[in-house]
């Protein structure tokens, strides 16, 4: 044996890892620092480049807090947008954590998709055992932060939908129907961030379920048409999706659940008693939405993609007409902001 044989390895670079059970193993994997290509690897599989996933989880979740505000005049400004913000790294972290383990669990199926190829685990910038250390990190971040300084109603509703964040990464194996449970976790938030301030501690059910279906459908809508850019690869890997699905009928029938969408929307906000901002908003929202739903070419990846993108914009024009209509309410009845 030769000298250098004995040398150490330098914290910093991991040895090559041969699977989760291999000779180097996870617990060897704890013992190394991350290298500068697996945190950039660590950054990409948060999908911190791409923050769409951030805002589909917040939106909602300021949805509820700018209607709880609107219609409790006990809850003052500062109360409504601390939570609000509160609830900023908090999203965040539910949405990277969605997307690592999406990425751990499909790792071998993105390999063989043209659009995930050169993600990081497929690129091999991270290996399976580290992205599981790197997972297993923010579980436990997420639950104290979760624990920490959510309400207890807000963690148990949270709580509901915990199992989905495992068993929707595995959708596409054997559902067309991924969107679902995504839409699910996603806008659970919609339960909540009312929850999270309201005095009496009362959720407004009657309000809210017609929102979060709707706001489950919306889901539906941008995932369903984003997933035809995977469609010719999930036809020879043997995956499903809604885009496979739904066929040459998906403007048609995402059409109908965009349609839903709003409608549920708008009767949420009249059991809440919305103003006309509100509705000015959602009027506006349908007019961004519904004509580039009709416009995208769905054997077009750039036209997908572009719908997708658009979606948070959606979203914010929702919230902006429910700022400005709570505000509007209040001033109009004398009540304190």
């Amino acid at each position: 044996m030769s000298s250098n044989a004995s040398e150490k390895v330098p914290l910093s670079v991991p040895p090559k890892c041969v699977g989760p059970t291999g000779p180097r193993g996870l617990v060897n994997a704890l013992y190394y620092l991350p290298t500068k290509t697996e945190l950039g690897a660590c950054w990409e599989l948060c999908r911190l480049h791409n923050n769409i996933g951030f805002w589909v989880v917040w939106l909602p979740t300021a949805w509820s807090i700018t209607m709880a505000y609107h219609a409790e005049a006990s809850i003052s400004w500062t109360v409504a947008i601390s939570r609000a913000i509160l609830y900023i790294p908090l999203c965040f972290g539910i949405k990277s954590l969605i997307m690592t383990i999406d990425d751990i669990l499909d790792s071998k199926f993105d390999g063989l998709v043209e659009r995930t190829k050169n993600r990081a685990l497929p690129r091999g910038a991270i290996s399976q055992q580290r992205a599981w250390i790197f997972f297993y990190l923010q579980t436990s971040i997420g639950l104290y932060l979760a624990i920490q300084y959510l309400s207890s109603t807000a963690l148990k509703i949270s709580m509901l939908v915990w199992p989905l964040y495992i068993i929707y990464p595995t959708c596409k194996r054997w559902t067309n129907l991924a969107p679902v449970p995504l839409g699910l976790m996603f806008k659970v938030g919609i339960f909540m961030g009312w929850s999270d301030i309201a005095v009496d501690g009362k959720i407004p059910w009657e309000i809210l379920i017609p929102m979060y279906i709707g706001a489950c459908m919306w889901t539906i809508t941008y995932e369903t048409v984003y997933q035809h850019q995977d469609k010719i690869d999930d036809v020879k890997i043997g995956l499903h999706s809604p885009a496979l699905l739904c066929g040459k009928h998906t403007i048609s029938i995402c059409t109908v659940t965009a349609i839903i969408f709003l409608a549920l929307m708008c009767v949420g906000g009249a059991l809440n008693g919305q103003g006309s901002a509100f509705y000015a908003a959602m009027l506006a929202a349908g007019a961004l939405l519904l004509p580039r739903l009709l416009k995208t070419d769905i054997d077009k990846p750039d036209d997908c993609r572009a719908l997708f993108l658009g979606t948070p914009l959606i979203g914010q024009i929702i919230l902006g007409g429910m700022l400005v209509d709570a505000v509007t309410h209040r001033l109009q009845n004398g009540i304190p902001l």
